[in-house]
């Protein structure tokens, strides 16, 4: 088995064990590579149609890219799209450029998604992010427990050894679950190039500048880059020595923020 096809076939096994213990689960879908590449896990480990709820949680700060590309494919795939946002907050004009990154992301990302899972009764949340991303990320495990208030505590994380998952929960805990934690960020790309993914275009070089991760508009910046395909951006992968979310506002980025988010609820 080639390496990619046995990085697959773990993702899929998560995410059918994840759909058999909890039944009531959404995939979050923000539209970048990582969770692009759990949806179209999700839909080959169901042949084609997932058979629960695509979550994207809407700050009204997104690339008008990301809005036309998600209900392109929402339709082309036939998904259950749910488009969560906080409507109070949003109408107060909180944005990034006003108050702390904390506060702005803690409001419009974790907030809301905290009110979507409380509106639908979701379980769980199966989420794509990786270890190699962000050092608070590596502490990560497959199965993460939340409590009632959704808070995650990364000092008390169960043992995962030799792929046995605790997916067992106390009635008031909820779980995020992270199928693709294993793969890395050459993975991904090397997925996408292999299954013909599209891609948003944001990834790709205009002018000399591309962006490497994308979230909110007035957070991220393009990095330097003339790599246009994926086979260009695969090539430049494996030469870089920046870091994958040097893009982000660093003011988030940094790991005491960043841990501060993940133990809120944050993505």
């Amino acid at each position: 088995m080639d390496h990619l096809t046995a990085l697959e076939n773990k993702s899929i096994f998560i995410i059918r064990e994840a759909y058999y213990r909890f039944r009531n689960i959404a995939v979050l879908w923000s539209i970048g590579k990582d969770s692009t590449t759990l949806l179209w896990h999700c839909r080959k480990a169901f042949f084609g149609k997932i058979p629960f709820p695509v979550l994207h949680i809407d700050t009204g700060y997104k690339f008008p890219e990301i809005y036309r590309y998600r209900d392109r494919y929402a339709k082309e795939w036939g998904l259950d799209l749910i488009v969560a946002r906080n409507e109070e907050k949003i109408r107060s004009g909180m944005g990034p450029d006003k108050g702390s990154k904390l506060e702005c992301c803690t409001e419009l990302k974790t907030n809301a998604l905290k009110a979507a899972i409380a509106r639908h009764g979701f379980k769980a949340i199966l989420l794509g992010i990786r270890r190699d991303e962000h050092g608070i990320r590596a502490k990560e495990r497959v199965f993460s427990p939340r409590d009632g208030d959704f808070k995650w505590n990364y000092e008390d994380q169960p043992a995962e050894l030799w792929d046995n998952y605790k997916s067992t929960t106390h009635e008031e805990d909820h779980y995020r679950i992270h199928p693709i934690l294993h793969m890395t960020e050459l993975d991904v790309w090397n997925y996408v190039k292999r299954e013909e993914i599209p891609i948003i275009e944001l990834y790709s070089s205009k002018e000399g500048k591309r962006y490497r991760s994308i979230g909110c508009q007035p957070c991220c910046s393009p990095i330097e880059s003339r790599a246009r395909t994926v086979d260009e951006i695969i090539e430049e992968l494996t030469t870089t020595k920046t870091s994958e979310r040097a893009g982000r506002a660093q003011d988030k980025e940094d790991a005491y923020t960043m841990q501060k988010l993940r133990s809120l609820g944050y993505m």
